[in-house]
């Protein structure tokens, strides 16, 4: 069984030097690529004031998380819920910078010592694959939802939830891979799908299908139906071929 989590955040302002901090955090579950709905979403006291830039992305404001928890009191439920997971973050180090620095802070003024986070979960970062990917291409998720035709218009502001959701799409469709089709279960693809997540041979046996050949009068039919078409064209691939 395979565990990822996406994850986001939002804060107070870009950089935790300055102090900022969490103010929303959302995961949303896949267990063997599928979404399970068992998601994490919580808002957040940050105990200061939010930059105007970052108030314009997100549009939450310190009115709205007056009476949010502060970080140290949803800290346990936090890493319960994604320990031992693979979490799949879009621009991984800005969030898991703010995660780690809050657990920091947390262990500073508790008794716990929570480690960091890289040590309780594996980490993908998304923007670093879609930059492998679509080289030289602008890969913000608005653009690889356009990429990828996820439609992303209800998404007029940025949202931790909301921003791991559109994450979950844009994830699968970057990671679909192809299936491959063969004749016998010792087939496997190769080429360029070779290094494709998910490639899933189909194993078929052609003796299983019935063979029903053209009567005489389908193949003068056909026959018919190629001297028009080479009428028209000037060849008739198919002609000689019944």
């Amino acid at each position: 069984m395979s565990r990822q989590i996406l994850l986001d955040t939002e804060t107070t302002g870009l950089e935790t030097r300055d102090g900022h901090r969490i103010i929303e955090i959302g995961c949303v579950e896949m267990i063997d690529r599928k979404m399970t709905g068992n998601d994490y979403h919580q808002y957040i006291q940050p105990q200061r004031e939010i930059d105007a830039e970052a108030l314009a992305v997100h549009g939450i404001t310190p009115e709205f998380l007056a009476d949010k928890p502060l970080f140290a009191q949803i800290t346990q439920d936090f890493i319960h819920y994604i320990k031992g997971a693979e979490l799949i973050i879009h621009n991984a180090p800005f969030d898991i910078g703010f995660l780690d620095y809050e657990i920091g802070l947390h262990n500073q003024k508790t008794a716990d010592n929570y480690p960091a986070l890289h040590t309780l979960c594996s980490i993908t970062d998304s923007l670093l694959m879609a930059r492998d990917r679509h080289p030289g291409q602008r890969n913000s998720l608005d653009a690889l939802c356009k990429r990828y035709d996820i439609s992303n218009e209800h998404r007029t502001l940025h949202g931790a939830l909301l921003d791991s959701q559109i994450l979950g799409d844009v994830y699968l469709a970057m990671t679909g891979g192809q299936v491959a089709l063969s004749l016998s279960s010792s087939q496997h693809a190769g080429g360029n799908n070779a290094n494709v997540a998910d490639i899933h041979p189909i194993t078929i046996d052609a003796n299983a299908f019935h063979v029903i050949k053209a009567n005489e009068d389908e193949i003068a039919l056909h026959l018919e139906r190629m001297i028009e078409i080479e009428k028209i064209s000037g060849k008739a691939c198919w002609k000689t071929h019944v």
